[in-house]
């Protein structure tokens, strides 16, 4: 079996009888050229079935218009919200994106780096695996010369730009709620310290509880992967305490779920006995029985401003990023599994 080549400018050239710099040119639609001829080598390229190269094309002007998204999964509706509304934005300028997820892998996340760069994309938008804790490869990119802009999960160490919503007063907004309905003993199932974000929100939890004049009980502080088994997990190891928690509050809304289907499996009353509150509101949330307490991340906004962002440096005649925080206010989004009947 012969392959076959791939169709190149000469091709359209040699059935036109023109030279290939006028094809070029009429494929980038050069007012030098006439529309009849623009119109004669769009229909050819179309009946030869030619793909320019991205790739050639980019190094020979220094612009690719597409963009590298780097999220740690896309089967979360925050992540996948957040990737529509980029490339919304993003397609109304003529950009196009390269979507890689890290899985929460930082060996697989260095690969996407080195992948977008090799690339020669014309910026980077990301949010940072798990397991990433030294940025040597998203420095590779501010080396690369090429905007990086980080969301939800980023480092202040990076000194580019980020946008994500108050993690901290968050957790101050999810426990005040707590207390108003009476809890007195509140465990959090939270992400690993080492992110920031999940280390703002067991912060934020810790000095809720001291607002509230409310003990720390260091049984009822637990670092998660935030999987749904992972908060099957936790919840069980809540349950086996010999002084049970009144109300749980998870940093994500797929461990959440897992705590309640343990809840319910030992027929604990939701949540009149244990309160359960979660974070990201991902549809399922609304749709379970009882449907979950969880807060709103605003991923539109996230989204939009994240592209906004990459927008403006592509009118700047140099890149120089400094830390410039965006910090969006969050909404808990009060559900049955922490409204309790007064």
């Amino acid at each position: 079996m012969v392959k076959k080549n791939k169709t190149t400018i000469k091709d359209i050239a040699n059935v036109l009888n023109i030279s290939a710099a006028a094809v070029s040119k009429a494929l980038h639609n050069d007012s030098r050229i006439s529309e009849k001829t623009k119109k004669a080598v769009r229909q050819v390229a179309k009946n030869l079935n030619y793909q320019p190269n991205h790739l050639a094309s980019a190094l020979r002007s220094g612009k690719s218009k597409l963009v590298g998204v780097i999220v740690p999964k896309t089967n979360s509706n925050f992540f996948s919200a957040t990737i529509h509304n980029i490339e919304e934005v993003l397609n109304e300028e003529g950009y196009n994106i390269i979507i890689t997820q890290s899985n929460e892998s930082f060996e697989k996340e260095c690969k996407n780096i080195d992948a977008l760069l090799y690339t020669q994309v014309d910026g980077i938008i990301a949010s940072m695996a798990n397991e990433t804790v030294n940025l040597e490869f998203y420095e590779k990119i501010k080396t690369a010369g090429i905007p990086l802009i980080t969301f939800d999960r980023g480092e202040n160490d990076l000194n580019v730009d980020y946008i994500g919503i108050d993690d901290y007063n968050s957790s101050h907004i999810i426990v005040n709620h707590l207390v108003e309905q009476g809890c007195q003993r509140i465990a959090h199932i939270g992400g690993f310290k080492r992110t920031r974000i999940f280390n703002n929100r067991i912060r934020g939890y810790i000095d809720a509880l001291k607002k509230h004049n409310l003990p720390l009980d260091e049984e009822l502080l637990i670092e998660s992967d935030l999987t749904v088994k992972d908060g099957r997990k936790k919840m069980e190891q809540l349950l086996a305490l010999d002084n049970r928690p009144d109300a749980v509050y998870v940093a994500g809304d797929y461990a959440a779920l897992g705590a309640l289907q343990v809840l319910q499996e030992k027929e604990v009353k939701i949540p009149d006995e244990i309160a359960l509150v979660g974070f990201g509101d991902e549809p399922f949330s609304a749709m379970v029985t009882p449907s979950i307490t969880s807060v709103n991340q605003h991923s539109y906004k996230i989204g939009r401003i994240a592209a906004e962002t990459f927008l403006e440096y592509t009118k700047k005649p140099k890149i120089e990023q400094s830390l410039n925080k965006i910090i969006l206010d969050s909404d808990l989004i009060i559900r049955a599994s922490s409204l309790k009947k007064k």
